[in-house]
């Protein structure tokens, strides 16, 4: 079997997955990054496609790919809507999710609508996930030159304890972290408390089979303790996982499998 992967390096998870998928499954594999892409034809020779970064032009890749026919997975269109801080707000909102209430607007237009009492706000990039961009805006002096410019996506901020939250088909592991961090900070493992678990069975059903693993950001609110969703992600490192009875790389790899012969009903 041919397989590619779309990714924005050949190592960490990727490298793993390569490993995996060649030494425990005898595949052929071709990492493709942005240094070696090229969407034509040649990527139709493989049987199917891992879309690990949702950088755009491996969106638009994944979604060339699945017009022919490829799978694709996770889904192009679902890692792009989650990559879209607009589409990302809308999913979880239907997803009953509870996302933060959002401000889309410019500057000037939020001067003759926001007071002092709806700061501090969170300003995020449009096209974005994770912490990369993301700032934290306590009145309108906080915004740049550049910010006056353009279009901007801010969020509520929400005082209270921030998650992090894996999940691999049922298995979830649920960390503490500090606000505004990257998935790569120290964090503290914790049991999941039930309305967390909840939020992750509501956004895997909602996206019906096309959430296989992932990740939400989650708060739970201090003064109500209210859980919302914050950021989602198709494809995070797992570089945090801390649950030792399941290897994320054997298991994430092993669901992709089973979704590529549920594709071809093998």
């Amino acid at each position: 079997m041919n397989i590619g992967i779309l990714s924005k390096r050949k190592t960490m998870f990727t490298g793993k997955m390569k490993q995996f998928f060649v030494n425990n499954k005898g595949f052929n594999v071709k990492v493709y990054t942005l240094d070696n892409l090229s969407i034509n034809d040649t990527l139709l020779s493989n049987d199917f496609f891992v879309l690990k970064s949702k950088n755009i032009f491996f969106i638009y890749a994944g979604q060339y790919l699945k017009a022919n026919k490829i799978p694709v997975i996770p889904d192009p269109e679902t890692s792009f809507k989650q990559k879209n801080r607009v589409h990302s707000h809308l999913l979880m909102k239907r997803a009953g999710l509870s996302p933060p209430h959002i401000y889309l607007s410019t500057v000037e237009t939020l001067k003759k609508e926001l007071n002092n009492n709806d700061f501090p706000l969170i300003l995020k990039p449009i096209m974005g996930s994770g912490s990369k961009g993301v700032k934290l805006i306590n009145s309108f002096k906080d915004f740049s030159d550049n910010d006056n410019k353009r279009i901007l996506y801010l969020e509520k901020y929400i005082e209270g304890e921030h998650y992090n939250v894996y999940f691999i088909d049922d298995e979830i592991c649920t960390l503490i972290k500090p606000p505004l961090s990257h998935e790569h900070v120290d964090m503290e493992k914790i049991s999941t408390p039930l309305d967390v678990k909840d939020f992750i069975e509501k956004w895997r059903k909602y996206l019906e089979g096309n959430a296989l693993f992932g990740h939400i950001d989650i708060v739970r609110e201090e003064s109500t303790n209210q859980l919302y969703a914050v950021d989602v992600g198709s494809f995070p490192e797992f570089s945090q996982w801390q649950l030792d009875n399941i290897s994320p790389v054997e298991a994430i790899c092993n669901l992709i499998l089973k979704k590529f012969r549920d594709f071809h009903n093998i």
